[in-house]
């Protein structure tokens, strides 16, 4: 299963900032006919609205309120392409006084948004012939990394629920790919003072473009992801998309 991007209608939950804006440029150099931005504030991407008159359109979607989503689904009821790219990152340890509270901020975000974004608009991408809905995970959806624990755990958990949807989704022709970006510039890896490493996320955006034209599942894009993806390769190609039979 493989999605060209050209002449299509996309959605990017995050797109003010990031790796999402960098999506949002990617896909609009690509050829889409239309971007909605969907960000908590929709005059954070003022400019990207301006620079795109009539061809990109924000609406407000916040991942930890639920009804949000569902409107959202509604206005864009024409997209063919579904970035979740939204999330957020708390630096706590297993053993901090406050992980119980930040996993579960990650999870509302991180992994029960997911859950809203798929439930929400399955529907529509079906009714528009299939398309492609695309969740940017992380490397330590892999590899637990002890200072960030809990956002680990939920990029893990957010990763379970991604190859599960590309089972379900197959069904109504809907192509999914699980993204995992290692350091990447951005405001959150900042705050994560991973500086020093960080690769640019056009690496991100523009690997999302090739791997959607290429029909793949899984995607490596920096330095630290093709590491981490090339040991994972043999259990990714024989356990994960490989065809089981459930217990």
């Amino acid at each position: 299963m493989a999605f060209n991007i050209k002449g299509k209608v996309a959605l990017v939950t995050g797109a003010n900032r990031g790796i999402g804006l960098s999506i949002a440029e990617a896909l609009l150099a690509g050829g889409v006919s239309k971007l909605y931005a969907a960000v908590r504030r929709t005059d954070s991407v003022a400019k990207l609205v301006q620079s795109h008159p009539g061809k990109v359109i924000a609406i407000p979607v916040d991942l930890s309120k639920p009804e949000t989503i569902t409107a959202a689904a509604k206005i864009a009821s024409d997209v063919q392409l579904v970035i979740n790219n939204a999330g957020i990152l708390k630096t706590a340890t297993a053993l901090s006084s406050n992980a119980a509270t930040d996993l579960r901020s990650e999870f509302d975000v991180n992994v029960f948004g997911l859950l809203h974004m798929a439930q929400a608009f399955a529907p529509v991408l079906k009714v528009n012939g299939g398309g492609a809905f695309v969740q940017l995970n992380s490397v330590v959806s892999m590899k637990c990394f002890p200072q960030f624990a809990t956002y680990c755990a939920s990029k893990a958990a957010a990763y379970s629920i991604t190859q599960a949807l590309r089972e379900d989704l197959k069904q109504q022709g809907t192509q999914v790919l699980s993204v995992h970006p290692g350091p990447i510039a951005t405001d959150m890896g900042h705050d994560a003072g991973l500086d020093d490493i960080a690769e640019s996320p056009s690496l991100v955006a523009d690997g999302i473009v090739r791997a959607l034209a290429s029909g793949d599942f899984h995607l490596f894009p920096d330095s630290m992801a093709k590491q981490i993806g090339e040991a994972y390769d043999g259990f990714r190609t024989n356990v994960i998309e490989a065809e089981m039979a459930e217990a």
